[in-house]
């Protein structure tokens, strides 16, 4: 029988050495803690924006984040968390998790986020989904570098 993280490297198609990467580093120290927060309110707060810019029509866009997703069976994994909530949760375990003082525990206890995670349909397909906001979170989170990213997304995968 596989073990979970062997499974989770044949999946995501990370090994094991570059999904820890950044235990290598703490980030928490090179990145800051404002920084987890910027990355965490891009992730859920961030909406779709169409504008016209100059003369020649040119639009731009910025994604649309957690709750403003298209797939009504996305969004609902959400739906019984206030953004707030979701957003202070997932910086402090990120702080936590890349070599921060244990913010999450002091006010959540222990992660668990196997037991926390389970009422939810954490399926191929959502993973997928919460990947793909993830790494718009990172790319519109200007104040982490292109390594540190990296390593971020390797650990998500």
């Amino acid at each position: 029988m596989q073990s979970l993280q062997e499974k989770a490297a044949e999946w995501s198609g990370v090994d094991a050495e570059d999904a820890f990467a950044i235990d290598g580093t703490n980030l928490y120290e090179k990145l800051g803690l404002q920084t987890f927060i910027n990355l965490s309110t891009n992730f859920y707060e961030r909406e779709q924006i169409g504008c016209r810019t100059g003369k020649i029509g040119t639009w731009i866009f910025y994604m649309v984040r957690v709750y403003a997703d298209e797939e009504e069976w996305f969004r609902s994994i959400f739906s019984k968390s206030k953004k707030e909530d979701a957003i202070q949760n997932q910086y402090e375990f990120f702080v936590q998790r890349m070599g921060g003082p244990p913010l999450y525990s002091q006010r959540k206890g222990h992660p668990a986020l196997i037991g926390r995670h389970r009422p939810f349909p954490v399926t191929h397909r959502a993973a997928e989904r919460w990947l793909n906001h993830m790494q718009q979170a990172l790319d519109a989170t200007s104040d982490i570098d292109l390594d540190s990213k990296t390593k971020m997304l390797n650990f998500f995968r």
